[in-house]
This record gives structure tokens, sequence and C-alpha cells, in this order.
């Protein structure tokens, strides 16, 4: 496909960014007519959608959080610009590039949940980066609590007994399987 050789070319490598192909069409309700836009639109109603309805760290793809269809997108998706096949779907997964799929039986879907990430790690997945953007904005909010106050262990206890709490309660809800507060 000519999406995968043009990001290969670009050679992109954040962990940040993610990109999804192809467009899809749309129904715009207020307006009462149809309208493509580009998939990036789509990503971000699931990535709401698995805001509000699960949590941060789940994957907002596959056919549970990325089905299209069940409205996961916050506005009705009708269609793609095209329909890929397997060994398409792969190629553009092998470039980084997350898949829309059309299925006859379970419709379309957001196929994929890879960054931009070049090197393979835990955060070329875009689940594990909003878990990350997640557990540092919390940790920072707490910590700026105690900004300025003396380096000492009544200090760190305080930091520690408001950090522990809260990473136990993310791994309660399967965003860690393990943690260590140092």
């Amino acid at each position: 496909l000519a999406a995968a050789k043009a990001l290969k070319l670009r050679a992109l490598n954040s962990s940040y960014g993610c990109t999804y192909y192809p467009w899809v069409k749309v129904r715009d309700t207020e307006n009462t007519r149809d309208v493509w836009v580009p998939p990036s639109v789509i990503a971000l109603g699931v990535f709401g959608y698995i805001e509000q309805a699960e949590e941060v760290w789940f994957a907002p793809a596959g056919f549970n959080r990325g089905g299209l269809n069940e409205g996961n997108a916050g506005i009705p998706v009708l269609q793609v610009t095209e329909q890929l096949l397997s060994k398409q779907r792969d190629t553009l997964y092998e470039a980084n590039i997350n898949p829309i799929a059309s299925f006859v039986t379970e419709g379309l879907v957001v196929f994929g949940q890879k960054t931009l990430q070049s090197t393979a790690s835990a955060l070329d997945r875009i689940n594990v980066r909003r878990l990350l953007i997640f557990v540092k904005k919390e940790i920072s909010r707490i910590a700026s609590g105690l900004l300025f106050d003396q380096n000492v262990p009544a200090t760190w206890n305080r930091f520690t007994g408001l950090v522990v709490p809260f990473l136990e309660s993310v791994k309660t809800r399967l965003g860690l399987s393990d943690f260590k507060v140092i």
C-alpha cells in the first residue's frame, strides 16, 4: 500500500503518536448528511469511549472496544473508503498504521493499536503509552503537594502513603501487574 510506504519514508519514531487508515464515512446527525472524515476522527472517538466506559489503559481496538458499528466512535460510522484484505492490514500494521477493517459479520472495527515508535517495546502500544501518561500525571499531581518540603523520611512516607494506594488502585483495575515505589 502507498500509505505504508509513505509513512515508512517519513521515519517517524514516537510513542506519543499513532496513525490509522483508511478514511471513513460517518453520519453527520446534526446536518443529516454523510461525510467522509480522516480516520483520526474515529480513533479519537474510540479513545473517548474507552476512557468513559473502561480505563485509559485498555486497548482502543478490537471487536469489543474498537467495534465501530457498536457506536464506540461516538458517531455513526457507515463505511470505509477501502476494504482491506488480511495481507493489506498486515502491511499497514508492520508500518505502524492501525487499520480500520470491514468484516462481513462483525462490521467495521479498529484493528490495531500501535504507536509510531519504531523500536519494539511496550511503548509501541497505545494502551501502554496512555497508561504511562495517566500515571505520570497523577503522581505529578500528588508530588506537587509536597513540593519544597524537606527531603526527609517523613516527607517520603507521606509521598508513598499517597502513591502506593493510587498504584494499587490501577493494579486492581488491570492497569499494572506489579509496581515498586522507590
